[in-house]
């Protein structure tokens, strides 16, 4: 029987809403939680899947904020679901695009689904697994143009959409082995269920087909008409997708979307007119007085020469992602750092800079340098009150530290 079973009807349905209103969980450890709810009820099955229902919407709050606490969650559904502002973000695109039914072909627990949905499409989910087809169905069954299907999306085709009525594609092919398998990345497109290949000859019969893939795609397995998208929320990059031509007005390339307190920013190169073509080589220089990060969505979306002329600045040694420059950008697509010294990437070297500046904590950054971050820190031995930023990188050919200061947003 499905974790969500129990939940779908009284009295687990009751229970689960009983402890959400109250709010006790949050105050308890899991035991302890556990030992709550089976104190409470005789039925252990149940008891179980209201502890791990509770722990699960805690744990989808990260992805899905106090919404998550109105959802049924599966654990490997809470692992693969889209965060709710990239799902929006997807919904948004098809609403614009003219969509009216959506076949979700993967739908997992529904998250995409849910954001269709409330956009106001219609849309017909498939999942071949029985648990997740189970939270999808709960969570979507306020919509009534809704319908969720257990259906082995591999052996779809053209036809099948058509008769379903499907004016546009979904798709989130599995790239990792489940639970059973112990949640491994799956890397190769071929080995994803579908295959890449396979989910992108759907195009052939609903042109409007978007789907997710893994962010460290090669760029020459991306049809070239397409746009290829990666984005990162708060730093932390989510997702990659590609956006067949009818579902991207920003026409065929590379670019990538930082989403930061959800305000979404967008660097598309102009001069990247082909999803797979290769990146343009930014321009290589001395370090001058601030070093720029870029985001990680831009790296690998290959946009860092857009970002480096943008900025006027380039890059510190070639094939490494450090931009400097001698002013400072305020960029959502960089972390900026004040230079205040270099030095080779020595211990000593390192700690003589240090110690004439007072610094007792460090922030240790590494591109290019094999060290280990953690041991460093330990042998610099630093007794200081002050702060400062130690990246390991290479300028030039030559392997250095550079003692840098964060700047903070809104710094001039």
């Amino acid at each position: 029987m499905s974790s969500i079973t129990p939940l779908l009807s009284s009295p687990g349905r009751e229970l689960l809403a009983q402890w959400e209103r109250e709010g006790a969980f949050r105050s308890l450890s899991p035991m302890d939680l556990a030992l709550a709810i089976r104190s409470q009820v005789a039925d252990p099955e149940l008891a179980s899947a209201v502890a791990s229902q509770l722990q699960l919407r805690t744990q989808a709050e990260k992805k899905f904020g106090s919404l998550a606490r109105t959802l049924l969650w599966t654990r490997d559904g809470y692992e693969q679901a889209t965060r709710w502002v990239l799902a929006r973000l997807h919904a948004q695109r098809f609403l614009d695009s003219g969509a009216h039914h959506v076949g979700d072909l993967g739908c997992g627990i529904g998250a995409d689904s849910f954001a269709f949905a409330r956009a106001g499409m219609r849309v017909t989910s498939f999942d071949i697994d029985d648990e997740a087809l189970a939270a999808a169905g709960a969570n979507l069954s306020a919509f009534p143009s809704c319908r969720v299907e257990k259906r082995d999306v591999t052996t779809l085709q053209g036809k099948d959409f058509h008769t379903y009525g499907f004016d546009a594609l979904f798709a989130d092919p599995a790239r990792r082995t489940g639970k059973q398998g112990g949640s491994k990345r799956i890397t190769s497109p071929e080995d994803w269920s579908p295959s890449l290949d396979h989910v992108l000859a759907w195009g052939d019969s609903i042109p409007r087909l978007g789907v997710k893939v893994a962010p460290g795609i090669p760029y020459d397995l991306i049809p070239e008409h397409f746009h290829a998208q990666w984005t990162s929320v708060d730093g932390d990059l989510l997702e990659a997708a590609l956006w067949a031509p009818e579902l991207a007005p920003e026409g065929a390339g590379r670019s990538a979307s930082v989403i930061t307190a959800d305000q979404v920013h967008t660097l598309i190169d102009p001069q990247t007119q082909a999803a797979n073509s290769q990146p343009r080589q930014a321009e290589c220089g001395p370090l001058d007085s601030y070093i720029f990060e870029p985001d990680s969505a831009v790296i690998r979306s290959g946009t860092i020469a857009c970002l480096a002329e943008q900025m006027g600045a380039h890059l510190v040694s070639e094939s490494i992602a450090y931009l400097s420059g001698p002013t400072l950008h305020q960029t959502p697509f960089a972390s900026a750092f004040e230079v205040i010294d270099h030095v080779n990437l020595r211990v000593k070297n390192i700690q003589q800079v240090l110690r004439a500046l007072n610094v007792g904590r460090v922030e240790i950054k590494k591109r290019g340098a094999d060290i280990q971050p953690d041991a460093l820190r330990k042998s610099l031995k630093l007794k200081g009150d002050a702060e400062a930023v130690i990246i390991a990188t290479r300028i030039g050919g030559a392997h250095r530290a550079i003692i840098a200061r964060r700047i903070s947003d809104g710094e001039a």
